[in-house]
């Protein structure tokens, strides 16, 4: 399990990330404020004061910096780090200028066609899905990765809604990549997402306001939300992609399943109330917790113990080695439930409260 795993660099490079993140985000704080980089209260934003949008800058530097110190780079580090530094720049104006959803699309496609074309990081091969053999890919590869990026990126964009969520999600996904990594004896890889995850926890320890970080609320914006998709997408397809895969990508399906499924159940739902699909509400997984009487930071706790079971349910699969076509007709009937559930959970949650008043009665 632990083939070619160099401890005492990864070391190094983890308390880099950690101790560069720390610094980044207590001396950003003034900056946002000075470059008005800060998130207001609004309708659909309920959070108290003006609140800081440098954590996924923060983040972005933190890696950045132990990666070119510690000389720990992901495959390809000068044009990941060149695709990151565009959506950390995409994510900043959307901030502070609320970019339209199309002029986004634009630019994330190009973001997408730096990993695919540029760092030939692109997908070739989807696995056995349906029982057939092999789906394998030529040019059209370089399409269709491009439609996966940009879906990743969005996904773990629009799950950005409570404290904790989407930077808890990422640490989700990320320990399942290094997990696999380690069984699949590719123990040298996971310099790679051992420092994104150190970069990670300092921003969710401030966000989150843990003892002895609070007084620096942070949010991660839109930068670190789409910094942190595109990280993870890159490293999903580097992984299940070439000779030696370290996961089916069915697997890495799983493995981020629930952002997938909650990007394509409200886009499906929107699409059916004649709304366009990328326009933003509030009918997210979290506001629907909220709104059945769940407090923030337990949703939180629901949220991510769901994306743990997704995760584990890939991790599973890898191991037991369960068939490609199996694993994927799971995905689309649990994508097929989320939905439906969804799109009826307030009938569900009537039924659900008047049967335990019964029962009580």
């Amino acid at each position: 399990m632990f083939t070619h795993l160099d401890f005492v660099p990864l070391f190094i490079a983890v308390f880099t990330a950690f101790f560069v993140a720390v610094i980044l985000l207590v001396i950003m704080t003034p900056l946002a404020h000075h470059l008005g980089l800060v998130d207001h209260p609004t309708e659909r934003k309920t959070h108290k004061g003006m609140v800081p949008l440098t954590g996924g800058v923060a983040i972005f530097g933190a890696v950045l910096i132990a990666s070119v110190a510690t000389d720990v780079w992901i495959k390809n580090g000068s044009l990941f780090f060149t695709a990151s530094a565009f959506i950390i720049l995409l994510g900043m104006l959307d901030d502070m200028f609320d970019l339209s959803a199309k002029g986004r699309l634009v630019c994330q496609f190009g973001v997408a066609a730096i990993m695919a074309w540029s760092a030939q990081n692109y997908i070739t091969d989807l696995g056995d899905l349906f029982g057939f053999g092999s789906i394998t890919f030529d040019i059209f590869g370089y399409f269709f990765t491009l439609i996966c990026v940009v879906g990743v990126i969005n996904a773990f964009n629009m799950i950005d809604g409570i404290d904790g969520l989407a930077g808890g999600m990422s640490l989700v996904v990320l320990c399942s990549v290094v997990f696999l990594l380690l069984i699949s004896n590719n123990g040298r890889a996971i310099m790679g997402p051992m420092v994104v995850i150190a970069a990670i926890v300092p921003f969710l320890a401030f966000n989150l306001s843990w003892k002895g970080f609070k007084g620096n609320k942070i949010f991660m914006g839109d930068s670190g939300s789409m910094f942190v998709g595109l990280t993870i997408v890159w490293l999903l397809v580097e992984y299940t992609q070439g000779a030696e895969i370290a996961m089916r990508p069915v697997t890495a399906v799983w493995i981020i399943g629930l952002p997938l499924m909650d990007m394509a159940a409200i886009m499906y739902r929107r699409w059916q109330k004649g709304q366009s699909v990328l326009r933003p509400d509030k009918q997210h997984l979290h506001n629907i917790f909220i709104r059945a009487g769940l407090s923030p930071r337990r949703a939180l706790a629901a949220i991510l113990l769901m994306g743990s079971v997704y995760a584990g349910i890939g991790i599973v699969g890898e191991l037991l080695k369960i068939s490609e076509s199996i694993m994927f007709v799971g995905f689309l009937v649990t994508l097929v439930v989320y939905s439906f559930a969804l799109q009826n959970i307030w009938i569900i949650l009537r039924y659900v409260r008047g049967s335990k008043v019964s029962s009580v009665s």
